[in-house]
Protein backbone atom coordinates (compact mmCIF):
# COMPACT_ATOMS: atom_id res chain seq x y z
CA UNK A 1 0.00 0.00 0.00
CA UNK A 2 1.38 3.40 -0.96
CA UNK A 3 1.10 6.31 1.47
CA UNK A 4 -0.17 8.46 -1.37
CA UNK A 5 -0.72 7.96 -5.08
CA UNK A 6 -2.09 9.95 -7.99
CA UNK A 7 -3.89 7.59 -10.35
CA UNK A 8 -4.20 8.88 -13.91
CA UNK A 9 -6.58 7.36 -16.45
CA UNK A 10 -4.90 7.76 -19.82
CA UNK A 11 -8.07 6.62 -21.59
CA UNK A 12 -9.86 9.65 -20.09
CA UNK A 13 -7.20 11.95 -21.56
CA UNK A 14 -7.69 10.29 -24.94
CA UNK A 15 -11.45 10.75 -24.77
CA UNK A 16 -11.12 14.39 -23.68
CA UNK A 17 -8.82 15.05 -26.63
CA UNK A 18 -11.24 13.36 -29.00
CA UNK A 19 -14.03 15.53 -27.58
CA UNK A 20 -12.04 18.77 -27.93
CA UNK A 21 -10.74 17.85 -31.38
CA UNK A 22 -14.31 17.24 -32.48
CA UNK A 23 -15.46 20.59 -31.11
CA UNK A 24 -12.55 22.43 -32.73
CA UNK A 25 -12.74 20.80 -36.16
CA UNK A 26 -11.74 21.73 -38.78
CA UNK A 27 -9.13 23.45 -36.60
CA UNK A 28 -6.44 21.11 -35.32
CA UNK A 29 -5.87 20.37 -31.63
CA UNK A 30 -2.59 21.25 -29.92
CA UNK A 31 -2.30 19.56 -26.51
CA UNK A 32 -0.56 21.64 -23.87
CA UNK A 33 1.52 19.40 -21.59
CA UNK A 34 3.53 22.02 -19.69
CA UNK A 35 4.12 21.81 -15.92
CA UNK A 36 4.50 18.04 -16.14
CA UNK A 37 1.19 17.74 -17.92
CA UNK A 38 -0.58 19.89 -15.29
CA UNK A 39 0.64 17.40 -12.70
CA UNK A 40 -0.51 14.34 -14.65
CA UNK A 41 2.88 13.44 -16.14
CA UNK A 42 3.98 15.13 -19.35
CA UNK A 43 5.16 12.13 -21.33
CA UNK A 44 2.23 9.76 -20.65
CA UNK A 45 -0.23 12.62 -21.07
CA UNK A 46 1.37 13.65 -24.37
CA UNK A 47 1.16 10.13 -25.74
CA UNK A 48 -2.47 9.81 -24.67
CA UNK A 49 -3.30 13.20 -26.18
CA UNK A 50 -1.79 12.25 -29.53
CA UNK A 51 -3.67 8.94 -29.45
CA UNK A 52 -6.86 10.92 -28.80
CA UNK A 53 -6.48 13.15 -31.82
CA UNK A 54 -4.08 15.96 -30.88
CA UNK A 55 -1.93 16.92 -33.84
CA UNK A 56 0.69 18.94 -31.96
CA UNK A 57 2.14 19.43 -28.48
CA UNK A 58 3.04 22.62 -26.62
CA UNK A 59 5.07 23.31 -23.50
CA UNK A 60 6.26 26.42 -21.67
CA UNK A 61 9.99 25.77 -21.26
CA UNK A 62 12.94 24.48 -23.24
CA UNK A 63 13.64 21.74 -20.71
CA UNK A 64 10.07 20.50 -21.07
CA UNK A 65 10.60 20.23 -24.82
CA UNK A 66 13.86 18.33 -24.29
CA UNK A 67 12.09 15.91 -21.95
CA UNK A 68 9.49 15.05 -24.58
CA UNK A 69 12.12 14.53 -27.25
CA UNK A 70 14.19 12.33 -24.93
CA UNK A 71 11.10 10.17 -24.45
CA UNK A 72 10.84 9.64 -28.21
CA UNK A 73 8.04 12.07 -29.05
CA UNK A 74 9.00 13.36 -32.49
CA UNK A 75 5.97 15.32 -33.75
CA UNK A 76 5.43 19.08 -34.00
CA UNK A 77 6.29 20.81 -30.73
CA UNK A 78 6.01 24.45 -29.64
CA UNK A 79 7.78 26.15 -26.73
CA UNK A 80 5.42 28.99 -25.81
CA UNK A 81 7.42 30.72 -23.09
CA UNK A 82 10.20 33.28 -22.99
CA UNK A 83 13.67 31.87 -23.69
CA UNK A 84 17.04 33.07 -22.46
CA UNK A 85 20.07 32.55 -24.69
CA UNK A 86 20.93 29.33 -22.87
CA UNK A 87 17.36 28.05 -22.98
CA UNK A 88 17.05 28.94 -26.66
CA UNK A 89 19.86 26.53 -27.47
CA UNK A 90 18.04 23.75 -25.61
CA UNK A 91 14.79 24.47 -27.45
CA UNK A 92 16.51 24.48 -30.84
CA UNK A 93 18.32 21.24 -30.02
CA UNK A 94 14.90 19.76 -29.25
CA UNK A 95 13.71 20.78 -32.74
CA UNK A 96 10.94 22.86 -31.21
CA UNK A 97 9.19 25.86 -32.70
CA UNK A 98 9.69 29.04 -30.68
CA UNK A 99 7.73 32.25 -30.12
CA UNK A 100 9.02 35.71 -31.10
CA UNK A 101 7.77 39.27 -30.72
CA UNK A 102 11.00 41.28 -31.01
CA UNK A 103 13.19 41.80 -34.05
CA UNK A 104 16.38 41.42 -32.00
CA UNK A 105 15.27 37.93 -30.96
CA UNK A 106 14.87 36.97 -34.61
CA UNK A 107 18.26 38.49 -35.38
CA UNK A 108 19.75 36.34 -32.62
CA UNK A 109 18.17 33.25 -34.12
CA UNK A 110 19.56 34.13 -37.53
CA UNK A 111 23.03 34.79 -36.08
CA UNK A 112 23.02 31.27 -34.64
CA UNK A 113 22.30 29.89 -38.08
CA UNK A 114 19.23 28.33 -36.52
CA UNK A 115 16.72 26.26 -38.43
CA UNK A 116 13.40 26.64 -36.68
CA UNK A 117 9.74 27.44 -36.98
CA UNK A 118 8.79 30.76 -35.39
CA UNK A 119 5.39 31.84 -34.13
CA UNK A 120 4.89 35.60 -33.87
CA UNK A 121 2.90 36.74 -30.84
CA UNK A 122 0.65 39.79 -30.79
CA UNK A 123 -0.35 40.88 -27.29
CA UNK A 124 -4.02 41.78 -27.60
CA UNK A 125 -4.72 42.13 -23.90
CA UNK A 126 -2.97 39.55 -21.74
CA UNK A 127 -0.26 42.10 -21.07
CA UNK A 128 2.58 39.65 -20.60
CA UNK A 129 4.59 38.26 -23.52
CA UNK A 130 4.17 39.53 -27.07
CA UNK A 131 4.15 42.98 -28.59
CA UNK A 132 1.13 45.25 -28.32
CA UNK A 133 2.09 46.92 -31.60
CA UNK A 134 0.67 45.14 -34.67
CA UNK A 135 3.18 46.94 -36.88
CA UNK A 136 6.06 45.64 -34.80
CA UNK A 137 4.57 42.15 -34.97
CA UNK A 138 4.42 42.51 -38.76
CA UNK A 139 8.09 43.53 -38.83
CA UNK A 140 9.00 40.51 -36.73
CA UNK A 141 7.16 38.23 -39.17
CA UNK A 142 8.98 39.89 -42.09
CA UNK A 143 12.30 39.39 -40.32
CA UNK A 144 11.54 35.71 -39.91
CA UNK A 145 10.73 35.45 -43.61
CA UNK A 146 14.00 37.15 -44.50
CA UNK A 147 16.22 34.97 -42.31
CA UNK A 148 17.73 31.85 -43.93
CA UNK A 149 16.72 28.74 -42.01
CA UNK A 150 13.79 30.34 -40.24
CA UNK A 151 10.19 29.62 -41.14
CA UNK A 152 7.13 31.64 -40.22
CA UNK A 153 5.11 28.87 -38.60
CA UNK A 154 2.38 30.69 -36.72
CA UNK A 155 0.58 33.86 -35.70
CA UNK A 156 -0.75 33.81 -32.17
CA UNK A 157 -2.24 35.61 -29.19
CA UNK A 158 -3.53 34.56 -25.78
CA UNK A 159 -6.84 35.37 -24.10
CA UNK A 160 -7.05 36.88 -20.63
CA UNK A 161 -10.73 36.26 -19.81
CA UNK A 162 -11.96 33.37 -21.96
CA UNK A 163 -12.99 31.46 -18.83
CA UNK A 164 -15.29 34.25 -17.62
CA UNK A 165 -19.00 34.53 -18.35
CA UNK A 166 -18.64 38.12 -19.58
CA UNK A 167 -16.96 37.82 -22.98
CA UNK A 168 -16.65 41.56 -23.63
CA UNK A 169 -12.87 41.63 -23.26
CA UNK A 170 -12.48 38.38 -25.22
CA UNK A 171 -14.34 40.04 -28.11
CA UNK A 172 -12.07 43.06 -27.84
CA UNK A 173 -9.03 40.81 -28.09
CA UNK A 174 -10.52 39.01 -31.10
CA UNK A 175 -11.23 42.34 -32.77
CA UNK A 176 -7.57 43.27 -32.34
CA UNK A 177 -6.14 39.93 -33.43
CA UNK A 178 -8.36 38.76 -36.27
CA UNK A 179 -7.66 41.48 -38.87
CA UNK A 180 -3.93 41.39 -38.14
CA UNK A 181 -3.80 37.61 -38.42
CA UNK A 182 -5.81 37.60 -41.64
CA UNK A 183 -3.51 40.22 -43.15
CA UNK A 184 -0.42 38.10 -42.53
CA UNK A 185 -1.74 34.55 -42.75
CA UNK A 186 -0.88 32.35 -45.67
CA UNK A 187 -0.66 28.66 -46.50
CA UNK A 188 1.55 26.85 -44.03
CA UNK A 189 1.20 29.51 -41.31
CA UNK A 190 -0.97 28.48 -38.37
CA UNK A 191 -3.24 31.04 -36.74
CA UNK A 192 -4.00 30.20 -33.12
CA UNK A 193 -5.46 31.89 -30.06
CA UNK A 194 -7.97 29.65 -28.27
CA UNK A 195 -7.29 27.92 -24.97
CA UNK A 196 -9.66 25.28 -23.58
CA UNK A 197 -12.27 27.83 -22.50
CA UNK A 198 -12.29 29.67 -25.81
CA UNK A 199 -12.33 26.40 -27.73
CA UNK A 200 -15.55 25.44 -25.98
CA UNK A 201 -17.24 28.84 -25.79
CA UNK A 202 -16.01 30.99 -28.69
CA UNK A 203 -16.16 29.27 -32.10
CA UNK A 204 -14.78 32.34 -33.88
CA UNK A 205 -11.58 32.05 -31.81
CA UNK A 206 -10.63 28.59 -33.10
CA UNK A 207 -8.93 29.68 -36.35
CA UNK A 208 -6.67 26.87 -37.65
CA UNK A 209 -5.41 25.53 -34.33
CA UNK A 210 -6.57 25.47 -30.71
CA UNK A 211 -4.22 25.13 -27.74
CA UNK A 212 -5.99 23.10 -25.05
CA UNK A 213 -4.40 22.44 -21.69
CA UNK A 214 -6.68 22.09 -18.71
CA UNK A 215 -9.52 20.58 -20.73
CA UNK A 216 -7.53 17.61 -21.98
CA UNK A 217 -7.12 16.45 -18.39
CA UNK A 218 -10.87 16.62 -17.79
CA UNK A 219 -10.66 19.76 -15.67
CA UNK A 220 -13.35 22.37 -16.25
CA UNK A 221 -11.84 25.60 -17.61
CA UNK A 222 -14.83 27.43 -16.14
CA UNK A 223 -14.20 26.01 -12.64
CA UNK A 224 -17.61 24.41 -12.38
CA UNK A 225 -18.65 21.03 -13.77
CA UNK A 226 -16.38 19.15 -16.16
CA UNK A 227 -19.13 16.70 -17.08
CA UNK A 228 -21.30 19.59 -18.29
CA UNK A 229 -18.58 20.27 -20.89
CA UNK A 230 -18.36 16.61 -21.90
CA UNK A 231 -15.02 16.25 -20.11
CA UNK A 232 -13.86 13.44 -17.84
CA UNK A 233 -11.41 14.05 -14.98
CA UNK A 234 -8.32 11.90 -15.46
CA UNK A 235 -6.67 12.21 -12.04
CA UNK A 236 -7.55 10.79 -8.64
CA UNK A 237 -5.51 11.46 -5.49
CA UNK A 238 -5.67 8.70 -2.90
CA UNK A 239 -4.15 7.75 0.44
CA UNK A 240 -5.25 5.57 3.37
CA UNK A 241 -5.95 5.58 7.10
CA UNK A 242 -2.59 4.97 8.74
CA UNK A 243 -3.97 5.25 12.25
CA UNK A 244 -7.35 5.38 13.99
CA UNK A 245 -7.52 6.51 17.61
CA UNK A 246 -10.08 7.62 20.14
CA UNK A 247 -10.28 11.32 21.02
CA UNK A 248 -12.04 12.16 24.27
CA UNK A 249 -13.46 15.63 24.95
CA UNK A 250 -10.58 18.09 25.36
CA UNK A 251 -8.06 15.99 23.44
CA UNK A 252 -6.56 17.54 20.33
CA UNK A 253 -5.07 16.56 16.98
CA UNK A 254 -2.40 18.33 14.96
CA UNK A 255 -0.11 21.33 15.30
CA UNK A 256 -1.38 24.28 17.28
CA UNK A 257 -4.28 22.24 18.72
CA UNK A 258 -6.56 23.76 16.10
CA UNK A 259 -8.85 20.78 16.59
CA UNK A 260 -9.97 20.00 20.13
CA UNK A 261 -12.66 17.34 20.50
CA UNK A 262 -15.91 18.68 21.91
CA UNK A 263 -17.33 15.17 22.14
CA UNK A 264 -15.90 11.69 22.11
CA UNK A 265 -15.00 10.73 18.54
CA UNK A 266 -12.47 8.82 16.48
CA UNK A 267 -9.66 10.54 14.61
CA UNK A 268 -8.05 9.09 11.52
CA UNK A 269 -4.52 10.04 10.46
CA UNK A 270 -3.94 10.14 6.70
CA UNK A 271 -0.24 10.13 5.67
CA UNK A 272 -0.41 12.92 3.13
CA UNK A 273 0.14 16.64 3.62
CA UNK A 274 1.42 19.86 2.15
CA UNK A 275 4.71 18.19 1.24
CA UNK A 276 2.57 16.25 -1.23
CA UNK A 277 0.64 19.28 -2.43
CA UNK A 278 -2.37 19.05 -0.10
CA UNK A 279 -2.36 22.67 0.95
CA UNK A 280 -2.23 23.72 4.59
CA UNK A 281 -5.23 25.99 4.00
CA UNK A 282 -7.39 22.85 3.72
CA UNK A 283 -7.16 22.30 7.47
CA UNK A 284 -10.72 22.50 8.87
CA UNK A 285 -11.68 23.35 5.30
CA UNK A 286 -12.05 20.14 3.28
CA UNK A 287 -13.79 16.82 3.05
CA UNK A 288 -12.37 13.48 2.00
CA UNK A 289 -13.97 10.15 1.19
CA UNK A 290 -13.01 7.45 3.69
CA UNK A 291 -14.21 4.01 2.63
CA UNK A 292 -16.81 5.86 0.58
CA UNK A 293 -18.01 8.12 3.43
CA UNK A 294 -17.63 11.90 3.17
CA UNK A 295 -15.86 13.11 6.30
CA UNK A 296 -14.22 16.40 7.36
CA UNK A 297 -10.53 17.20 7.59
CA UNK A 298 -9.88 18.65 11.06
CA UNK A 299 -7.01 20.57 12.55
CA UNK A 300 -3.91 21.72 10.73
CA UNK A 301 -2.66 19.95 7.62
CA UNK A 302 1.02 19.24 8.27
CA UNK A 303 3.81 18.41 5.84
CA UNK A 304 3.22 14.67 5.96
CA UNK A 305 -0.14 14.03 7.63
CA UNK A 306 -3.67 15.29 8.06
CA UNK A 307 -6.45 14.32 10.43
CA UNK A 308 -10.04 13.33 9.70
CA UNK A 309 -12.95 13.23 12.14
CA UNK A 310 -14.30 9.71 11.66
CA UNK A 311 -17.24 10.07 14.04
CA UNK A 312 -18.66 7.25 16.15
CA UNK A 313 -18.30 4.43 13.64
CA UNK A 314 -14.73 4.58 12.33
CA UNK A 315 -13.52 2.68 9.30
CA UNK A 316 -10.57 0.42 10.05
CA UNK A 317 -6.90 1.23 9.65
CA UNK A 318 -5.94 0.73 6.03
CA UNK A 319 -9.23 2.04 4.67
CA UNK A 320 -8.88 3.98 1.41
CA UNK A 321 -9.03 7.77 1.51
CA UNK A 322 -9.87 9.74 -1.63
CA UNK A 323 -8.88 13.41 -1.70
CA UNK A 324 -9.61 14.06 -5.40
CA UNK A 325 -11.86 11.76 -7.36
CA UNK A 326 -15.52 11.01 -8.11
CA UNK A 327 -17.64 13.14 -5.82
CA UNK A 328 -14.63 15.27 -4.85
CA UNK A 329 -13.43 16.94 -8.05
CA UNK A 330 -10.40 19.22 -8.22
CA UNK A 331 -12.82 22.10 -8.74
CA UNK A 332 -14.27 21.50 -5.27
CA UNK A 333 -10.84 21.58 -3.63
CA UNK A 334 -9.98 24.70 -5.62
CA UNK A 335 -13.16 26.42 -4.44
CA UNK A 336 -12.24 25.72 -0.81
CA UNK A 337 -8.82 27.25 -1.42
CA UNK A 338 -10.06 30.24 -3.41
CA UNK A 339 -7.97 29.17 -6.39
CA UNK A 340 -8.37 27.25 -9.67
CA UNK A 341 -8.22 23.57 -10.54
CA UNK A 342 -4.98 24.13 -12.51
CA UNK A 343 -3.14 24.98 -9.28
CA UNK A 344 -4.58 21.98 -7.47
CA UNK A 345 -3.25 19.36 -9.88
CA UNK A 346 -0.02 21.21 -10.73
CA UNK A 347 0.65 21.42 -7.00
CA UNK A 348 0.70 17.66 -6.41
CA UNK A 349 4.35 17.20 -5.61
CA UNK A 350 6.88 14.85 -7.18
CA UNK A 351 7.00 12.66 -4.08
CA UNK A 352 3.50 11.44 -4.88
CA UNK A 353 3.92 8.51 -7.29
CA UNK A 354 1.85 8.60 -10.48
CA UNK A 355 0.18 5.35 -11.48
CA UNK A 356 -1.21 5.04 -14.99
CA UNK A 357 -4.13 2.95 -16.12
CA UNK A 358 -6.67 2.76 -18.88
CA UNK A 359 -10.15 2.52 -17.40
CA UNK A 360 -8.77 0.42 -14.54
CA UNK A 361 -6.46 -1.80 -16.57
CA UNK A 362 -2.71 -1.19 -16.08
CA UNK A 363 -1.35 1.09 -18.79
Amino acid sequence: MLRAVARINLAAIERNCARLAGVAAPAALCAVVKADGYGHGAVPAARAALAGGARRLAVATADEAAQLRAAGLDGPLLVMGALSEEELGVALAARADVVAWREDFVAGLAARGASAGVHVKLDTGMGRLGTRDPDEAARVAAAVDAAPGLRLAGLMTHFATADEEDQTFLRRQLDAFTPWARAHAREGVLVHAANSAATLAAPEARFGLVRCGVGIYGLDPFQSDAAARGLEPALELRSYLAEVKRAEPGQSAGYGRRFVAERATWIGTVPIGYGDGVRRALGDNADVLVAGRRLPVVGAVSMDNLAVDLGDDPPPRGAEVVLIGPGLPAEAMAARLGTINYEVTCGISARVPREYHRDGAPA
